[in-house]
């Protein structure tokens, strides 16, 4: 039978056992925190490492060729692999997928293709067309040179990439 100190005693073990985790928990969080560690919620850099030629004023250097440079000895060839990245959304065969077809849409003026549902950041543009190097800035990043586009597409990073891109869908009718 359980008396008035044996239930004492199990109340205090837990009670212990509660505060102990609660005290652990509190040292834990005080020693791996990734907060203001109780400054006011200030974070500072402790200290810089300058590096010679960092943050100067002068302008960067070309990592590369330009798209025009690049688009010039485009290998069309590689821009059909390339557009399996676009099959997802575009067609060639003359309709409509998530994206609009993509037939002639070189030098094709902006938001033409009719019936399509057009984002109002495209339809903005639509006295412009798709010249080159308007393709170019788009596909290197389409929320960057187009900000409220519906194209989901993060863009492709390389340069041959895209001007190889190009010169295929200039080569569709």
């Amino acid at each position: 039978m359980i008396d008035t100190m044996t239930s004492t005693k199990v109340l205090g073990a837990v009670c212990g056992s509660l505060l102990v985790f609660m005290l652990g928990n509190w040292a834990a969080e005080g020693l791996y925190s990734m907060g203001g560690g109780g400054h006011g919620g200030e974070e500072t850099q402790s200290y810089v490492i300058e590096v010679a030629g960092a943050a100067t004023d002068e302008p960067a250097a070309e990592a590369g060729p330009s798209f025009d440079e690049v688009f010039a000895t485009a290998d069309a060839a590689a821009g059909e692999k390339v557009f399996a990245k676009c099959k997802a959304c575009h067609k060639v065969d003359g309709t409509d997928g998530t994206g609009p077809h993509l037939n002639g849409v070189v030098d094709r003026a902006k938001a033409a293709v009719a019936g399509f549902g057009y984002s109002d950041a495209l339809l903005a543009m639509a006295s412009d067309s798709w010249t080159p190097a308007n393709l170019e800035a788009f596909l290197t990043n389409p929320k960057g040179y187009m900000p409220g586009t519906k194209m989901s597409f993060a863009g492709l990073p390389k340069v041959q990439d895209r001007a190889n891109l190009i010169a295929w869908l200039a080569t569709q009718p």
